[in-house]
């Protein structure tokens, strides 16, 4: 009895704590913040270095990228000076520098406005080939793995990040279209059914060796896709690079990756302040975003066809399509609803037999754009680097 008691003191105390609770909606003060962001590395090999400078933006903002444009920017260090050229908005890039990569370098940008930056002297490091792009099939889909060594265990720290191809397909064919009123076959040319599509990764991908005694790195993960994916649903390609970092470079995209991918919960890294290489020489507390590196780079390319992961996926397309008749004569108005809705996306002629047993064209199919127009999320160019299978 006095359990019983006790227990339901305990459920009363809790029905009364839970109904005192109120909901609270803190006021988050945004603050205004228009800091510089420096994007790139300097390349000391024989490919180009590019750097990207744009500006953060407020929360509440709509765009999502300001350019900073009209810059002075210069690569320095072992007494030379190279400067980078505007190539697109916010987008510097030059020459191969070819510089000799025993020695220090730095970038030193001057903004438009007069005020000047410039990142710490860091040393170049020489990036090893990427031994070997891989992938594994998952129940859930793909998971791409890289792999790399340095025979001289000068490495030891390594970041990738990679551009991804694929093509895809809507998922009805438009074989007709409307020309002058009249209902015509499309060309191959203007086949709307097979497109492209391509992606810049945004996530960090870091690898460390120092706990080891061979400088190898053996299946470091990449990425996923998922099974649903219309990246795996015909042909994929990605072009992964790979740098060489030092250990401040490291420490730097880590605490990057620790702040943007692993939070969620009180128990994953809590947000804290990402310092990077980069100062304001006449107000060094002026927050800069970025880490100027000196590596090169390598790279290689890998092809993942449908063939090769589980035929039984299906990707799950974007857009809830169905399918429906239109008729030369609509049976409720008596229009002609095909010169209507053919433009939006046909892929077969609707027949009805008559009385010779012969088929006679009564409309077409149709669908909507985006499930037959494959152009409106990709584009039918071949990139120049896709090869036949």
């Amino acid at each position: 009895m006095l359990k019983n008691i006790k227990y339901g003191t305990f459920l009363l105390a809790l029905l009364i704590a839970a109904s005192c609770k109120k909901p609270y909606s803190p006021v988050v003060k945004e603050s205004v913040n228009n800091f510089l962001v420096v994007e790139g590395f300097i390349n000391p090999g024989a490919d180009s270095t590019f750097i990207k400078l744009s500006r953060t933006v407020q929360l509440a903002d709509s765009a999502k990228v300001t350019a900073e444009r009209g810059a002075t920017v210069t690569v320095e260090g072992n007494g030379i000076g190279r400067p980078l050229t505007e190539i697109s908005p916010g987008v510097y890039s030059g020459l191969p520098l070819n510089v000799d990569v025993s020695q220090k370098y730095h970038l030193r940008i001057r903004l438009a406005n007069g005020k000047e930056y410039v990142s710490d002297e860091a040393e170049a490091k020489v990036t090893p080939p990427i031994d070997t792009v891989t992938f594994a099939v998952k129940p859930d889909g793909i998971i791409i793995y890289a792999s790399a060594h340095d025979p001289s265990n000068k490495t030891r720290y390594y970041r990738w990040d990679y551009d991804e191809t694929w093509m895809f397909h809507s998922k009805y064919a438009s074989n007709f279209k409307v020309e002058n009123g009249e209902v015509v076959p499309r060309p191959p040319a203007e086949q709307i059914y097979l497109c492209f599509a391509n992606h810049t990764s945004s996530v960090v991908s870091l690898a460390t060796t120092t706990k080891l005694t061979a400088d190898v790195v053996s299946n470091a993960p990449i990425t996923n896709i998922s099974r649903t994916s219309e990246k795996i649903s015909v042909r994929y390609s990605m072009m992964l690079r790979q740098y060489a970092l030092t250990k401040e470079a490291f420490d730097f995209w880590e605490n990057l990756r620790k702040n943007t991918e692993n939070l969620g919960s009180i128990f994953d890294a809590q947000p804290s302040q990402i310092s990077g290489n980069i100062h304001n020489v006449s107000d060094a507390s002026e927050p800069v975003i970025g880490f100027i590196s000196v590596s090169t780079m390598a790279s290689k390319r890998v092809f993942i066809d449908r063939e090769d992961i589980n035929q039984n996926w299906v990707p799950q397309y974007p857009y809830d399509c169905r399918e429906d008749s239109t008729l030369f004569k609509n049976p409720k108005t008596g229009s002609n609803d095909v010169n209507t809705f053919l433009i939006m996306g046909s892929y077969l002629p609707t027949f009805e037999i008559i009385a010779n047993g012969s088929l006679k064209p009564v409309g077409y199919g149709r669908t909507s754009p985006e499930c037959a127009d494959c152009t409106l999320r990709g584009y039918r160019r071949r990139p120049a680097f896709w090869k036949d299978k």
